[in-house]
């Protein structure tokens, strides 16, 4: 294992330290084990506060997004590992404007069973929540298992449109009904080109071979669609295409939101190739793509590998996506 680390089981501590150091006027540590990190202005009276969480090793999702037109707060677990569920109390507790709380936050099974648990405690104390999982992942269920998919890059935009609308003074159930059409619209898949190695154990989340990718993989190494020989940008970023699109209903007119995402090692100048084939096809079909990204959004580690992620829009959902953010990873406006 080669990283730039003191002990491999204070980690993620050092790392939550770290960030918080340098990003004082954004960001404060939280909860008894300092596993929370919350805006550093504390919640806003009146606004509906958003939660997510997850493990570590993932930057900058799930805390990179705590921020203006965002999160409000977010539990911390270790690398590829669940928030405990006091620092899911926690993080609701930062949030809380009394204006309740929105859990919002990836399918995966620990984190589904901490924040249910959470926001069942929550609401014993009398705190309105609900709560949005996100499914984007197309690789991880079929369509008609879509409940099963895994919470991917989608969460990105789930994020800045819940985010945009709290900001605007909406009600619980009016973010909420925003996050939940994100999460029902946003379509992802990713394609791995190398492991990545969790400090803990010191050793590579998976083998493959040097001239092999894995297409669908994981952001935690789970198995993909098909493994194989490396193949062209222009070959990888047309399957992606192919597995994303009949699920959207594009047509012409559409409006739709790309996201080109490094796992974590992939170059921009890589996912500009990508995004440069993504966007002639997207031209062909007379769609229009809206305020593009490129680059490390929701990663896996230093795991080489790009996913990209498609997002039909309306006129709302634009204008949530494009209204003003700010965090230390992203500002939008």
């Amino acid at each position: 294992m080669k990283k730039i680390l003191n002990r491999p089981a204070d980690y993620v501590d050092e790392m939550l330290q770290g960030l918080v150091a340098a990003h004082p006027e954004a960001l404060r540590r939280l909860g008894d084990d300092g596993r929370v990190i919350a805006r550093a202005g504390g919640a806003v009276p009146g606004k509906v506060g958003i939660v997510t969480g997850g493990g570590s090793g993932h930057l900058p999702v799930f805390l990179g997004y705590v921020g203006q037109g965002l999160l409000d707060a977010c539990a911390v677990g270790n690398v590829f590992a669940g928030p405990r569920v006091a620092d899911c109390q926690a993080a609701a507790q930062a949030a809380d404007g009394g204006a309740g709380v929105l859990f919002l936050y990836g399918n995966y099974g620990g984190d589904r069973m901490n924040f249910e648990m959470a926001q069942e405690l929550l609401e014993l104390d009398g705190v309105a929540c609900d709560a949005v999982r996100v499914a984007d992942d197309v690789a991880s269920a079929p369509p008609a298992e879509a409940s099963k998919r895994r919470g991917v890059a989608g969460m990105v935009f789930a994020f800045k449109c819940a985010g945009a609308r709290a900001a605007e003074g909406a009600s619980l159930a009016e973010v909420a009904a925003v996050a939940r059409r994100v999460a029902g619209a946003a379509r992802s898949i990713g394609v791995a080109l190398t492991p990545c190695v969790v400090p803990e154990s010191g050793q590579a989340s998976f083998t493959i071979a040097d001239d092999e990718i894995e297409f669908g993989m994981g952001i935690h190494g789970e198995p993909g669609i098909w493994r194989g020989k490396l193949k062209s940008a222009d070959e990888l970023a047309q399957e992606m295409l192919d597995r994303l699109l009949p699920e959207l209903g594009l047509q012409r007119g559409s409006r739709v939101a790309v996201l080109v995402n490094s796992l974590g090692a992939t170059p921009h100048e890589e996912l500009y190739i990508v995004y440069r084939h993504v966007a002639r096809v997207l031209e062909s079909i007379g769609a229009t793509a809206v305020m593009p990204l490129v680059g490390r959004y929701a990663t896996s580690m230093e795991m080489a590998g790009a996913s990209l992620t498609l997002m039909p829009l309306d006129a709302e959902l634009e204008r949530l996506l494009k209204a003003p953010a700010d965090c230390p990873f992203w500002r939008v406006g």
